[in-house]
């Protein structure tokens, strides 16, 4: 059991005859009631201060817990951003190279039927060639025919040199094609 203050103040003692001045006595107990007064209010400032720094320590403690906890998971989220940002980018660098393919596909493609166009044109202007310059040796030969014919007759002398014009313009005709 602790000893307060007031149990220093009230404590009587017995009193003997040649005993202890009971000023003096009671002067030491007020002084010491006094000091023991004085220790317990330290000692209760000192736990309240205790108990203050303990609380705060706790709430330092929680606020560091969180402030880690904070921490990791920033790293954790800037880790999957920087995965996701990578796959993103594989991503749309196969997406570019697919459709690269795909373009240079299509061109190959585009070039090659490009290719045939040209040669079924070639071949249609070497047949509509060749049929011309059939037509004209034929309309030569006509011209040609009907000069002798009108020769024989005897009316010829007169038209000959237009004919023979005729003639000429459609062999520089042909020569041209060719």
């Amino acid at each position: 059991m602790q000893t307060t203050p007031a149990d220093i103040r009230n404590q009587d003692f017995k009193r003997s005859f040649r005993g202890y001045d009971p000023a003096d006595v009671a002067a030491f107990l007020e002084m010491v009631a006094m000091d023991v007064e004085e220790l317990l209010k330290a000692q209760q400032d000192r736990s309240d201060r205790i108990i203050e720094l303990e609380t705060s320590l706790k709430d330092y403690k929680s606020m560091e817990k969180a402030i880690q906890q904070t921490l990791m998971q920033a790293q954790e989220t800037s880790g999957r951003s920087i995965e996701n940002a990578r796959k993103e980018a594989q991503l749309l660098l196969q997406e570019s190279e697919l459709k690269a393919a795909q373009m240079l596909d299509k061109a190959r493609n585009d070039l090659t039927h490009l290719k045939e166009n040209i040669t079924i044109l070639k071949a249609r202007k070497d047949a509509i060639l060749s049929r011309l310059k059939m037509l004209l040796h034929s309309e030569l030969e006509l011209i040609k025919t009907l000069g002798v014919d009108e020769e024989l007759e005897g009316g010829a002398g007169q038209e000959k040199p237009a004919e023979s014009k005729e003639a000429s313009e459609i062999q520089d005709i042909i020569k041209s094609l060719d």
